[in-house]
């Protein structure tokens, strides 16, 4: 359990979870074919951002910053650091919102302390114990394979929905599409796992002289890492799917509007006791803080990484505050900037589904990047991708492109 476990539990964050359960509650089954014909994709471009830190020592800011023209990093740096912000925003809103499920206190106190969590344990805890917490919370996605256990769920419509695409040519249809695929090939898992996969080299002793000494072990270990932390991601999304098909769009249910909404989904899961609503909403508030914890401080990690690799600042979760301070102030500020955007009017829940769309049309040109970097021998050296490798990352590119493209038509039309 590495960086790519990691990554792949903090691909199902709040934003994925209410992203997966709003495609659920209003397309039924209609999108779970997503979450298998993902997987490939996502592990093809997380594969090659590892890779990339592996083989260089230095996240995807640097590689850019090194090898494109400064147009293209300062435009990079500024997408990734308006996104990640955005997002972080969004998952500190859902989860303040889901926390005045099972508490009293209101929404503004809860957002703040939230926020003051996260920014301690991200400051002023070592990586090697951060890494632990974080690898600790990602138990808290299985709710959703339980609840799956549980119900009634119409395997005969299930089974055909996972393996056969369906399409609906219309806007809203577009929208969540463009959602799903931009909260799961999510801009700011490239440039985490890509500088995790230093900060795993530096807490081995692996960079010496500057420059990473590459084992065929630890490549190995990388990519099975990658493999397993994209499959039980998208396990994940295909659990939430059904989960939110069955309950939620099975009874009617297909908006959802506030955090109890999307709590209903997990109540077959404690329906055998008195209290199962609150016990429900106790249970999604539990995913949503756990994963939040886990998502927002990687938000703002790989935000920090992509802009003090750019303009030179010391970087790395393994130094202390007073070592690296604009790398911290940059999370900080994020953090910050992430809490006040939840003043602005938006509901919680649907701030999520925005900013996975959001996410959906900003991962196309990092895309593009990747695919350039990875596949350069003057940059990869004998790790640089293999046929297989390149084809599933220009095919993500080209299938993000499109349905981006969609959404604007559709929205025009």
């Amino acid at each position: 359990m590495g960086p790519g476990v990691i990554t792949g539990a903090a691909d199902d964050d709040p934003s994925g979870i209410a992203t997966y359960s709003q495609s659920g509650a209003q397309f039924g089954f209609g999108q779970l074919w997503t979450a298998l014909y993902m997987l490939p994709f996502l592990v093809a471009v997380q594969e090659a951002c590892a890779r990339i830190g592996a083989v260089t020592g230095h996240g995807l800011s640097y590689a850019v910053k090194k090898h494109f023209s400064k147009r293209v990093l300062i435009f990079m740096v500024i997408i990734v650091l308006i996104s990640n912000t955005i997002n972080i925003g969004a998952n500190i809103g859902a989860m303040a919102a889901s926390l005045q499920l099972v508490t009293p206190f209101a929404f503004t106190p809860l957002a703040i302390g939230i926020t003051v969590i996260i920014l301690f344990l991200e400051i002023f805890t070592s990586y090697r114990t951060y890494s632990r917490i974080l690898k600790w919370l990602v138990l808290t996605l299985l709710a959703y394979p339980f609840t799956l256990l549980i119900i009634q769920v119409p395997w005969a419509s299930v089974l055909p929905a996972t393996f056969i695409p369906h399409i609906e040519f219309n806007f809203a249809f577009f929208f969540i599409v463009t959602g799903v695929l931009g909260t799961t090939i999510s801009p700011f898992m490239f440039f985490w796992q890509a500088s995790e996969e230093v900060e795993e080299e530096r807490s081995q002793n692996m960079i010496q002289h500057g420059a990473p000494y590459l084992t065929a072990r630890f490549v190995k270990n990388l990519r099975l890492d990658t493999i397993l932390g994209m499959l039980f991601s998208e396990f994940g999304t295909w659990a939430i799917i059904i989960v939110a098909a069955t309950v939620l769009h099975g009874n009617g249910v297909t908006d959802i509007k506030t955090a109890a909404d999307a709590a209903r989904a997990l109540e077959p899961l404690v329906s055998t006791f008195p209290n199962a609503g609150y016990l429900a909403k106790l249970l999604f508030t539990t995913g949503i803080i756990g994963l939040g914890l886990l998502a927002v401080p990687i938000m703002a990690g790989s935000a920090a990484y992509a802009l003090a690799e750019a303009f030179n600042f010391r970087d790395g979760l393994n130094l202390k505050f007073k070592q690296a301070h604009g790398f911290y102030g940059a999370i900080t500020l994020a953090t910050l900037v992430g809490l006040l955007i939840n003043y602005i009017g938006i509901d919680p829940m649907k701030a999520l589904v925005y900013s996975a769309v959001l996410n959906g049309f900003v991962a196309v040109p990092l895309i593009y990047l990747i695919g350039k970097i990875s596949s350069d021998k003057k940059i990869m050296g004998k790790y640089q991708s293999g046929f297989l490798s390149r084809t599933f990352i220009w095919l993500t590119f080209l299938g993000m492109a499109a349905a981006a493209l969609g959404t604007i038509y559709m929205l025009l039309a």
